[in-house]
């Protein structure tokens, strides 16, 4: 029996996964592969007017409204507070229990070794700090450890765009629209707290039309929807006919632990979303 290829997506906070891999991860949910979100925080901090509380259980139902479009199936968010993530013993040993959970093939999680948001970098350093027991039984033996270790990829937020490596580029094009709808689905977000954040002005844009939404997250996250030049190049060592037709990618970076892999198989495995063993 074969099993189909099983993805986690490991970020800070409910938004994230849907925002760097929403096009890769429904081109995966297509073709037949498993895909998970996994946020280690709750949100609750995201926002200037509305509170913890309220906060944190607007932020779940965005983000599950945003896997319906996407096809991933499960989307699970720690109860940690925004703001306060450490890679300690116990963000470590649940975090190990959701991979093992979801028998994941690749782990995908944000850079741990640049400026930013502390809680990304937190995100990207726990999932480094884990990768080595997610195989070994003797570590958190209350969930079964998974037979080997899974590859581990790394993805870009505006602090990492500096120093990541594009050496593996999904063309998202056919899958655009459900990527936009997804981060659409998260109001509080895109059209509050990042508005805020930014000092702009726009008080109707989450009352307005569908193509008015979706021109506005396509201007103004241009960096994480459209491909680059350097992301074209990528690609094209790739698959030389793909970019001649690719106006949206996303990136992801080979991390340096987790099995060891190539770009040529992680291309061909994000793609295809083929069972890792056919």
């Amino acid at each position: 029996m074969s099993y189909p290829l099983k993805v986690i997506v490991v970020v800070a906070h409910p938004d994230e996964a849907e925002l760097y891999t929403g096009g890769t991860t429904a081109r995966l949910a297509g073709a037949g592969a498993a895909v998970k979100y996994l946020s280690l925080t709750n949100g609750d901090a995201g926002h200037h007017q509305v509170s913890r509380k309220p906060l944190r259980r607007r932020r779940a139902n965005e983000a599950y409204a945003a896997a319906r479009h996407l096809g991933v199936l499960d989307y699970e968010i720690l109860d940690i507070h925004d703001g306060g993530l450490m890679p300690d013993a116990a963000l470590r040993k649940a975090l190990i229990a959701s991979v093992r959970r979801w028998q994941a093939d690749i782990v995908i999680t944000f850079h741990d070794d640049c400026p930013g948001h502390t809680d990304n970098r937190m995100a990207g350093r726990a999932v480094r700090e884990a990768a080595g027991f997610f195989a070994n039984a003797n570590v958190a033996p209350g969930t079964p450890a998974l037979a080997r270790a899974p590859i581990c990829l790394k993805i870009t937020d505006h602090w990492a765009i500096g120093t990541h490596r594009h050496d593996v580029v999904i063309g998202v094009d056919p899958f655009i629209e459900q990527k936009v709808k997804a981060c659409d689905e998260h109001a509080s977000q895109f059209y509050e707290f990042a508005l805020y954040e930014r000092g702009m002005r726009n008080d109707t844009i989450a009352t307005s039309t569908w193509e008015e939404r979706r021109a506005f997250i396509l201007k103004n996250w241009a960096e994480f929807m459209y491909a680059s030049p350097d992301m074209l190049a990528g690609l094209t060592a790739l698959n030389a006919r793909e970019p001649e037709t690719t106006r949206f990618a996303e990136s992801f970076q080979l991390a340096d632990y987790g099995r060891e892999t190539t770009a040529a198989e992680v291309y061909d495995l994000l793609c295809t979303g083929r069972p890792i063993d056919a």
